[in-house]
């Protein structure tokens, strides 16, 4: 039998970075956090988030942690193969991305 291996996740998410996108849904009434990306910022491209209450043509859902996102597909290439985290400094907390 042909079995496919399932496709490994594009991204996947720290415990801190789960909570935190668990603690944004609670207060939004969108299903769905969007992550996609524009030009801008130190290494030319910038993340930027969206609730949205459909995943758009060209989405990838992700779940994992215990929490479901959307890539967008012009994020895809960009974030394949990380892992989300939060930063969080005295100043401000952020969503970051390496690779594992």
């Amino acid at each position: 039998k042909n079995r496919q291996r399932p496709r490994p996740k594009i991204v996947t998410l720290s415990d801190a970075a789960a909570l935190r996108i668990k603690e944004i849904m609670e207060n939004s009434n969108k299903p769905y956090l969007r992550v996609g990306v524009k030009n801008g910022g130190c290494a030319g491209m910038e993340y930027v988030l969206d609730y949205a209450d459909t995943p758009e043509k060209y989405d990838e859902l992700v779940e994992d942690n215990g929490v479901q996102i959307l890539i967008a597909a012009n994020a895809v290439l960009f974030l394949i193969g990380t892992q989300i985290d939060i930063e969080t400094t005295k100043f401000h907390s952020k969503f970051v991305h390496f690779h594992t």
